[in-house]
């Protein structure tokens, strides 16, 4: 995973305009000599709607030091399970009669599925653009969003108690890898060496999310009661992973909205106020326009 590249992730409430807010810092930020890529991880891919051009997995260049792609969930939850078979079959080689893609339609739609997709999808698009010196996430509403960056820790959790469990386990029978053995004491091998790789995998993943040289968390809200509800249980969720704002930004300000309000409930290390527009940021003139009527910037 490329330590260097940072991430900007844009969370917030269903419908306050995270794709509008992270589609114009990614502008910004290109404009400002950036090598940027903007990835919509939302699965209703609104920066198709937003850029006036149709994106799909492979990244289209839509302006210099600036490209736009789109994370095909459905792919993504596709890969997770076929890694997941491949994993088993060739951990238990005795389960040649497992055949998890028979089920694939089903279990597309377990519970967790979903984060566990667009984590590998995340780990794979640190992994290719190591050119870029940003990548800006527009992630999905609350709810998946906080699981994705919670899944981390939690896998963790999870991969330690199976770790214990397997080492007792070998310690128990007293399979040793440097006594010759017979095939099944291989295959417990294997099954440790998979959990430890498991685990400093995650640990990686986690390393990054918590290092604010790498990593950017940015809440997006509207000035109204739901979404000053809903992005103060972001934050509390976040400090529960060990996670903070970094920027929070204040979409579709409008006049007499007091900021102070903000200060009062709300820690973060910037204020960006993107103003109501009054016609609607649809392609990419029309957001150039936009932030020319700025006063100032504050995400970088």
């Amino acid at each position: 995973m490329n330590l260097k590249t940072k991430n900007l992730f844009f969370l917030g409430k269903g419908g306050v305009g995270k794709s509008t807010s992270s589609a114009l810092t990614s502008i910004y930020l290109s404009d400002a000599g950036k090598k940027v890529l903007l990835v919509s991880m939302d699965p209703a891919h609104n920066q198709s709607d937003i850029f006036n051009i149709q994106f799909t997995e492979k990244p289209v260049k839509v302006k210099e030091n600036l490209a736009v792609k789109e994370v095909d969930i459905d792919y993504w939850i596709d890969k997770y399970l076929s890694d997941v078979h491949f994993q088993i079959k060739r951990s238990y080689s005795y389960l040649t009669a497992f055949n998890l893609e028979n089920y694939f339609d089903i279990i597309k739609y377990s519970p967790g599925i979903e984060e566990y997709a667009l984590l590998l999808a995340y780990k794979e698009i640190r992994k290719k653009f190591t050119d870029k010196d940003l990548i800006i996430f527009d992630m999905p509403p609350t709810a998946l969003t906080l699981k994705f960056l919670g899944l981390p820790k939690l896998s963790l959790l999870w991969l330690q108690k199976l770790q214990e469990l397997r080492n007792k386990i070998i310690e128990k029978r007293k399979i040793i890898t440097k006594v010759k053995v017979g095939s099944k004491e291989i295959e417990r091998d294997k099954i440790l060496n998979k959990l430890e790789q498991q685990i400093e995998d995650y640990r990686n993943v986690e390393a990054v999310f918590e290092d604010k040289e790498k990593t950017s968390l940015n809440i997006v809200l509207n000035p109204d009661k739901l979404s000053f509800s809903e992005s103060k249980l972001i934050v509390d969720r976040l400090d529960s992973f060990n996670l903070s704002a970094d920027n929070l930004i204040i979409n579709k300000y409008g006049d007499g909205f007091d900021v102070s309000e903000i200060e009062k409930n709300f820690s973060y290390n910037n204020l960006q106020i993107f103003p109501q527009s009054d016609t609607p940021l649809l392609g990419l003139s029309s957001l150039e326009s936009y932030l020319r009527t700025l006063d100032s910037f504050t995400i970088s």
